[in-house]
């Protein structure tokens, strides 16, 4: 592959990315074929036709397969552990009571998006989705009439805006990094902190009442069924919370030394930073919070080693289908950046002449729909963009809007070559059909809103 050069041009490329997106619509809703069988079909498929080396074929579709697995199958094992721990004790029936009664039903699924912003300040996506989607069924489960939608959704996109727009996570601080824009990284937390509400409220919590009213889907039992024999002596629902804080603390303590270490602040050498970040990091920190929840809700409440090693074992059969169907989408998406889709288009748009800032949100947003990965769309979007906004005479408030411009541009409509997209489709328990209305479309509107608001910024400090 080091040798080979896509000798199509952007229009080919397109039609081909296009088409293997539509087959695999046509094989999974309409002939019902396997979604983890048709993503490696038409992976394969989509690379020969690319012009993929026929010897090279299979390792840019294990590539794929296993950098994607590589950041989700610790997330969602560890996560479902967790979560399997919680439900079963009665935590999360004993949270989800303490939040309707402190709340009430109406109000449940402002509070679980509001407590999923804070959450998402540190964690990221995938992480904070996993661990706190045990309490969304519980809260689902104590108002049987409501569809999981109506709780699921702005809580999934609490942590997707927060991921996308905020500091410390990677997609703005990237993009803010001396390497692409060198923007101030205190400004785009700053700008982001002002945008990060009104934009959830519109695209998750609005959005997630309207589609839930209209779309039921029942409550999945992916960590465990509703439990008809709940502990008579639940945790105490101060240390639930005191769980659900644990990897958020730890995970701050990697993502915020990270920003300190690209502001300069701490030496990323230093063994405290370096153990720490460790620390932090997603996998370690979930890992670390199994081991603390096995002892409080396991040990501690009398469930013995055999009953216990069974008890973890149980959550994870149900996961396996969720974690290969994640790890084959991202198979997908890997063909498609492979192919070099992406830079085609990219080199397209970016010689349009249009404004710098709708340029890096074009340039995003159409790499985000060809190929898939967030992070490869922002950073082909920030290494195109950013001679000319260094050239440029742009204030740093303007340089700051143009950095969250180009990540709402990279978060735009995911589908069926996003591996998120199969995460939350899978773990709420949609068919592709339903994804598709439901979250394809609150991310396309969390990218359009939050462009639109990026830009009021921008115009209203060019005007000063």
């Amino acid at each position: 592959m080091d040798d080979w050069t896509q000798t199509l041009g952007t229009g080919p490329l397109l039609a081909i990315a296009v088409g293997a997106i539509a087959l695999i619509l046509l094989l999974i809703i309409k002939f019902k074929v396997h979604a983890f069988l048709t993503l490696i079909i038409v992976s394969a498929l989509t690379a020969v036709v690319a012009g993929v080396p026929m010897g090279s074929v299979y390792d840019v579709m294990t590539d794929g397969f296993g950098s994607t697995l590589a950041g989700v199958a610790l997330l969602v094992a560890l996560g479902a552990m967790l979560g399997r721990l919680i439900e079963h004790s009665g935590g999360a029936k004993a949270l989800a009571d303490k939040m309707i009664s402190t709340f009430g039903e109406k109000r449940a699924p402002m509070a679980l998006g509001i407590a999923s912003l804070l959450l998402g300040f540190p964690m990221f996506f995938d992480a904070g989705l996993v661990m706190m989607l045990p309490i969304v069924f519980a809260v689902a489960r104590r108002i049987s009439d409501k569809s999981v939608l109506t709780f699921g959704i702005p809580t999934a996109a609490a942590f997707s805006v927060m991921h996308v727009f905020l500091p410390p996570h990677p997609g703005p601080v990237t993009a803010a990094s001396p390497d692409f824009y060198d923007a101030n990284i205190g400004l785009v937390l700053l700008i982001g902190l002002i945008i990060a509400y009104p934009l959830w409220h519109i695209a998750g919590y609005m959005w997630g009442r309207y589609v839930g009213d209209r779309i039921f889907v029942p409550t999945p039992t992916i960590f465990g069924e509703r439990d008809d024999d709940q502990p008579s002596n639940p945790p105490h629902v101060g240390t639930i919370i005191g769980l659900l804080l644990t990897p958020m603390t730890l995970i701050l303590f990697n993502t915020g030394l990270d920003t300190l270490a690209t502001a300069g602040v701490v030496n990323e050498d230093e063994l405290w930073v370096e153990t720490l970040s460790f620390l932090g990091n997603s996998a370690i920190a979930l890992l670390i919070t199994v081991l603390i929840a096995s002892f409080l809700l396991g040990y501690r409440r009398g469930e013995n080693g055999t009953a216990l090693e069974k008890l973890l074992d149980s959550s994870l059969g149900p996961i396996c289908s969720v974690i290969l169907i994640t790890g084959a989408g991202g198979m997908f998406g890997g063909v498609l950046q492979a192919s070099g889709i992406g830079e085609a288009i990219a080199e397209a748009l970016s010689g349009t002449g249009m404004p710098v800032i709708l340029a890096a949100y074009l340039i995003a947003a159409a790499i985000r729909l060809a190929q898939g990965s967030a992070t490869v769309a922002l950073v082909t979007a920030a290494g195109l963009a950013a001679p000319a906004v260094v050239a440029g005479d742009f204030s740093e408030l303007q340089v700051a809007c143009i950095v969250l411009a180009t990540a709402a541009g990279s978060v735009f409509a995911g589908h069926v070559n996003d591996s998120g997209f199969w995460l939350v489709g899978r773990l709420m328990g949609m068919d592709v059909k339903t994804t598709l209305k439901v979250w394809t479309v609150q991310q396309g509107l969390q990218s359009l809103i939050g462009f639109g608001l990026v830009s009021v910024v921008y115009a209203g400090v060019s005007l000063l």
